[in-house]
């Protein structure tokens, strides 16, 4: 009974009913850091992503993404798409993914993603596309 009532006293009150929001900075667990500005009310939204890993020897820049979210202001674990156009390869990911908030109020983006790089004929079609998941923690 005493437990559960400091339990109740020391976690954030509205932690528990807090909505995800993908405006901020995130940060994957390879370093990546992606910048999401504020989703309009279609959920539709802009960003920047800067890997840490990539199969090249070229530069790693800085690359724009673009993306939707399904039902900003409804759901309070929402389901979101967007692709990142890579500046400095010729491929294009698209992730898509799910928002969480646990019982502390730590936000975490669960995704998936499909990677397709250029070839130069269809026979080398089958080496194009990788897959992976990332999980982003919130930085800001």
């Amino acid at each position: 009974c005493c437990l559960l009532l400091v339990l109740a006293l020391l976690l954030p009150r509205d932690a528990a009913s807090r909505k995800c929001h993908l405006q901020g900075l995130w940060r994957n667990e390879l370093g990546s850091n992606m910048t999401i500005v504020a989703t309009n009310t279609a959920g539709t939204f802009s960003g920047s992503y800067h890997t840490a890993v990539a199969a090249t020897n070229k530069q790693i820049l800085v690359s724009p993404l673009q993306g939707v979210q399904q039902h900003p202001s409804a759901k309070r674990h929402s389901t979101f798409g967007f692709t990142v156009q890579w500046q400095f390869s010729d491929s294009t990911t698209a992730f898509v993914g799910q928002c969480f908030v646990d019982h502390r109020g730590k936000e975490t983006l669960e995704t998936m993603w499909l990677l397709r790089e250029e070839v130069l004929s269809r026979k080398d079609t089958w080496k194009a596309t990788r897959v992976g998941t990332s999980i982003f923690t919130r930085i800001k």
